[in-house]
């Protein structure tokens, strides 16, 4: 296919940064001629594709340096405005007349003839062919908006709801019989192409009985949910007692001193190890403020044995009452254990990997905290909520007891194809999850399978009348999402050459509503603009949408993959409770047991659902229609320059680093403003330029993949812990590192990956400038 030369064209370029201007010349018309071949092509299968990571790297020049307080770019449409004509542009489809011969009578006459019963033999062809054969789709976007507003009115709450309904009247069956509903669900929508994905992976499930915490000074054991080991509990024999455990934790018994850690973070690790050996001790871990993950990883080092988590009431929204339950967390970082890095299938070889840490993780509620740190019901006053901590007199010797049990179950995704008409071969990917083997969570996988079957219905009534998105939307219902997220890595990994080079974008429907207070949306830094966009266009009417910012942050869920292994701009919309603390950020890697009912009770007309629909078919439309893809690069120049002052507050950020951002943003700039604006314009609008404009802009993020990241962040560089925090993840790590362990190796290790990131950035920026500047040049 014309497609497998125009990517080893890009290949090679991207392994080069230095290509010279013949090299980029001829990469140049290599592109423009099989671009012009493949739009011919009626297309081809989805995912059967060869593709390659492009890697660039770079050095720096020395800018100006730019430290005055930095902005987002302006609206998206602001990109195209920099420039408002372009003299040097010519079409490729402009020809000159040919000259004029001069003629005998006799062969005029036959040219004639010859001429007019072509004439009419062309007429009669083209009669019958446009009878049969109806002309290619073309995107038309003044009508985009329209069509646009015509499928998401068809987005009803009432459908939301009863579609709700329908599943939670599924039983209680394993991960494939509720895979197979949900896909015949899709197919009765009119889905034409819908399949149910397999995969054979290792799962930590709970054992036959409750694990146990006992005190042993008094004999008293406790459940996780603080209730008594004595009571009978045949009856809560169910997810809220077995399924209130830490999956992948290690197994065993641990007699040991409990040491109150509070959040886990580095200052706490000092404080407690400057007064106490904390070899093989268990920990009392409140869970927030950083990633799960990466506090276990640094009590592990520290030489814990054990951990008791929880989570303060003084944390929780006021709205909710959980502190009598217990919940249950995955300590997976991703994927199936068995496979790390590659799919589970036939063949595959399966590593022996039980546990995943060798620390004894067992959650607990916040009713049996207090218990432990022996604090009675009344000393929480009433106008204000107190934090738990343990009294400093005093030592407590418990006994933890874990018994969860590892099997290989299957896992089931339903992925569903609505194959693009212009564009086929590159996929908007919109995911939301189902539930797997009475895993706890609730019945929010319910809202997200809600959600998305009702964009599909909206979305089909418009595909039956004969419109077709440009490009293919892939929808995708995950499963094994609570035990880290292995539905999604596991088909990411069997497909990733494939979604390397194909994926333009992810759109996430984790968890959509989790609380009724306030719109949160979330979006890489080359989709904001969309994200605020699209939230003025549906929230007119919506109070509680209108006006909310968008964060770059990290994401619960399968967007996981996509984000930190392929560099695929991400977006996920959803709403929450107002948070109490500054702590509340990383809490919903709980999953607590939720009444199926809990929904319901947040959203009683489901109009929180319909908006979240609306605004994720309305990205999910701009982004598989507009002829060029609607990413910001200057806003990732932007959060680059953030991050760094973010980071180096106090001593100052490095020169080098400095000097490479500027330079960065002042390559973005260039591309945004002289290649982006004649694409704009349909009167000029070429189909090369616009495929190789949309190749640059689908790659953006790519180059902010670290190599390594601390257990719990991320390796894209481009999100940020939380909305607390404005620096770069694996630079805030190291700062941290070097206070834990007086070393420096680490802050330089991290340095040197940010700013290879950064120059690798800006030169794949140039390298775009270069081709675009060759191919005008081409044309003259």
């Amino acid at each position: 296919m014309a497609y497998h030369k125009v990517n080893a064209d890009q290949r090679a370029q991207g392994h080069s940064p230095y290509l010279d201007n013949d090299e980029l010349q001829a990469t140049a018309l290599d592109l423009e001629w099989d671009m012009e071949k493949e739009l011919e092509e009626p297309g081809f299968d989805h995912f059967r594709l060869d593709g390659v990571v492009q890697h660039h790297l770079g050095n720096s020049q020395s800018p100006d340096l730019d430290l005055e307080p930095i902005q987002p770019s302006s609206s998206p449409k602001g990109r195209f405005q920099r420039l408002q004509e372009d003299p040097e542009y010519f079409s490729h489809y402009t020809r000159q007349a040919p000259k004029s011969n001069r003629c005998s009578f006799t062969q005029i006459l036959k040219v004639f003839c010859t001429a007019l019963t072509v004439f009419i033999f062309g007429i009669v062809i083209g009669y019958y062919a446009r009878k049969k054969c109806p002309a290619p789709p073309t995107s038309q976007e003044p009508n985009n908006l329209h069509i646009y507003h015509e499928i998401l009115k068809e987005i009803k709450a009432e459908n939301i709801q009863r579609i709700y309904r329908d599943l939670l009247q599924f039983p209680k069956e394993d991960d494939v019989d509720v895979a197979m509903r949900i896909l015949a669900q899709w197919t009765s929508q009119g889905l034409e192409d819908v399949q149910l994905v397999n995969y054979s992976v290792l799962l930590d499930l709970p054992g036959s009985s409750s694990n146990t915490i006992t005190l042993k000074t008094s004999g008293e054991c406790f459940n996780p949910s603080g209730q008594r080991c004595n009571r009978e509990t045949k009856a809560l024999r169910g997810q809220d007692l077995l399924f209130s455990y830490a999956a992948y934790s290690a197994k065993g018994t641990l007699e040991a001193e409990l040491v109150d850690v509070q959040y886990g973070t580095v200052e706490d690790l000092i404080r407690i190890q400057a007064i106490t050996n904390v070899t093989k001790k268990i920990a009392l871990l409140k869970l927030g403020q950083s990633p799960l993950l990466y506090k276990l990883s640094l009590l592990e080092d520290a030489g814990f044995g054990g951990v008791l988590l929880y989570v303060d009431p003084c944390d929780l929204p006021k709205t909710t009452d959980l502190a009598d339950k217990a919940f249950m967390v995955s300590l997976n970082g991703g994927g199936d254990p068995s496979t790390p890095g590659y799919a589970s299938i036939d063949g595959s070889y399966r590593q022996n990997r039980v546990n995943l840490t060798t620390l004894l993780v067992q959650p607990i509620s916040a009713v049996l905290a207090k218990k432990l740190l022996s604090l009675p019901e009344d000393t929480v006053p009433k106008d204000r909520c107190v934090p738990l901590r343990m009294p400093a007199t005093g030592k407590k010797l418990i006994s933890l007891n874990i018994q969860s049990v590892t099997m290989y179950k299957t896992i089931s995704n339903v992925i569903g194809y609505l194959k693009g008409s212009v564009f086929p071969d590159r996929y908007i990917i919109i995911g939301s999850h189902h539930n797997s083997l009475n895993a706890y969570g609730g019945q929010e996988w319910a809202s997200s399978t809600a959600i998305i079957t009702a964009f599909i219905q909206a979305l089909m009534l418009k595909v039956k009348r004969g419109w077709r998105p440009d490009r293919t939307i892939v929808f995708c219902s995950w499963g094994g999402t609570s035990f880290g997220n292995v539905g999604s890595y596991e088909w990411a990994e069997d497909l990733k050459r494939v979604l390397q080079r194909n994926v333009v974008a992810y759109v996430s429907l984790h968890n959509p509503v989790r609380g009724n207070s306030t719109l949160h949306p979330v979006a890489s830094p080359s989709l904001q603009q969309l994200a605020a966009e699209s939230q003025s266009f549906n929230c007119a009417e919506e109070p509680q949408c209108r006006g909310s910012n968008v964060s770059s942050v990290q994401l619960q869920g399968d967007a996981d993959y996509f984000i930190n292994h392929l560099g695929v701009p991400a977006m996920q919309f959803s709403y929450e409770d107002i948070k109490t603390s500054e702590n509340s950020s990383f809490l919903s890697e709980a999953l607590f047991p939720v009444h199926s009912t809990k929904t319901e009770e947040l959203d009683p007309s489901f109009s929180l659902h319909k908006t979240i629909a609306k605004l994720t078919g309305q990205v999910t439309l701009q982004i598989a229609n507009e002829p060029v893809l609607p990413f910001n690069a200057l806003d990732i120049a932007l959060e680059v320059q953030n991050s760094l002052k973010g980071n180096f507050c106090d001593e100052g950020v490095p020169p080098q680093l400095l000097a490479a951002a500027s330079c960065l943003r002042d390559t973005a700039e260039l591309f945004q403003s002289d290649e982006m604006r004649p694409a704009n314009d349909p009167k000029e609008r070429a189909p090369i330029r616009v495929r190789m404009l949309n190749d640059v802009l689908q790659s953006l993020e790519k180059s902010f993949l670290v190599h390594r990241a601390p257990p719990g962040l991320y390796r894209n560089i481009l999100y940020r812990v939380d909305e607390r925090t404005s620096q770069f993840s694996v630079l805030l790590e190291a700062l941290e590192h070097r206070k834990l362990h007086q070393s420096n190796e680490t802050v330089q290790a991290a340095l040197s990956e940010v700013l290879s990131s950064i120059n690798s950035a800006q030169v794949y920026f140039k390298a775009g400038l270069d081709i675009f500047e060759t191919t005008l040049a081409g044309k003259k």
